[in-house]
């Protein structure tokens, strides 16, 4: 099936940009409602990233640890670097005698305003707690010392990431067909579409047993502390909020996008081909409200989705809109 179209751009009565892309709706079984083809294969980037926590729980590693909720949350995070986000994993990795150093994530000034005002005006250069994904990676570091590994966790081969790849591929019910290294130097295994939707919704809908549990607490931790997921003013963050806690929503770079639905118990994934965040977050925004667990007058639908666009006079010079054939 070729790809569908999700969302366009109009500037007086043309259409002026058009995002490609699929998306899918899965149950515990498979897909409920398609656009595209489910069985694209993509790379999920970060929208994975509590299936990449998985074995931190089911390992008794995050109990050894004593992980709170907060830092639970953290672990399947792309914060935006600030204070609150650098404190929280400072603090997880002081109390389990892992310093910064340990960390093979690399650094980046914060997405955060003031942080990366403070950093910039004072002239103090970033540390891997800073990286978006310093969460994930002190999710990586507490498993490592549980399992007894090298210092290169990051690698395909340790032990850390075969626990990961082996979480992925039951999750989503696939041999994965093989990884790219992503933006923090960790291995990021591919899947369908349709794999990943359908880890969304087994997250949705955990089953009772060892995994189920881990499945419940990271969703659990994810909806009480949406501001540890993103940040202030960032599409997952306003998302969860919005939605009172009903869906636990979840970004990947290049615009991959999930959102698990535990009241539904259903899952969704979505790619746009282009790659732009524009259109994943306005495309996820569309689906929400598609299934009723986003009120479309909501202030957080108009940012991503339905507010005019104006530029910097004031002027409305555009808008988005879901695309023909994709629901609103």
């Amino acid at each position: 099936m070729r790809s569908a179209e999700l969302i366009e751009l109009w500037r007086g009565n043309q259409r002026e940009s058009l995002h490609l892309g699929h998306a899918v709706v899965c149950d515990r079984h498979g897909v409920v409602e398609a656009w595209g083809s489910p069985s694209e294969i993509i790379f999920p980037r970060s929208s994975c990233k509590m299936i990449q926590a998985l074995p931190l729980i089911e390992s008794g590693a995050a109990d050894d640890a004593r992980l709170t909720e907060r830092q639970l949350a953290l672990a399947c995070a792309s914060h935006s670097g600030a204070r609150i986000h650098v404190d929280a994993v400072d603090e997880w990795i002081r109390a389990i005698d892992i310093s910064e150093s340990d960390f093979r994530c690399g650094s980046h000034m914060p997405q955060d305003k003031d942080e990366n005002r403070r950093l910039t005006c004072s002239d103090e250069s970033p540390c891997q707690l800073h990286n978006n994904c310093s969460g994930k990676h002190a999710g990586f570091l507490t498993l490592n010392r549980k399992l007894g590994g090298g210092s290169e966790y990051v690698d395909p081969d340790h032990p850390v990431q075969q626990a990961v790849r082996s979480a992925f591929e039951e999750v989503t019910g696939e041999t994965s067909p093989g990884y790219g290294i992503d933006g923090c130097s960790a291995p990021n295994w591919s899947c369908s579409l349709e794999g990943l939707g359908r880890a969304m919704a087994a997250f949705a809908n955990p089953a009772q047993d060892r995994r189920g549990q881990a499945m419940q607490r990271l969703v659990d931790a994810m909806r009480a502390h949406p501001e540890m997921v993103a940040g202030e003013g960032r599409a997952c963050t306003r998302l969860m909020r919005a939605t009172g806690g009903r869906v636990a929503a979840k970004t990947g770079a290049e615009a991959v996008y999930v959102a698990i639905l535990p009241e539904m118990g259903l899952g969704i994934a979505l790619k746009v081909l282009d790659g732009g965040t524009r259109a994943s977050e306005a495309a996820i925004t569309a689906l929400l409200v598609h299934l009723g667990v986003l009120d479309k007058a909501d202030p957080t639908v108009g940012k991503l989705l339905t507010d005019p666009m104006k530029n910097w006079r004031g002027m409305v010079t555009g808008e988005l809109r879901p695309a023909p054939g994709f629901p609103v």
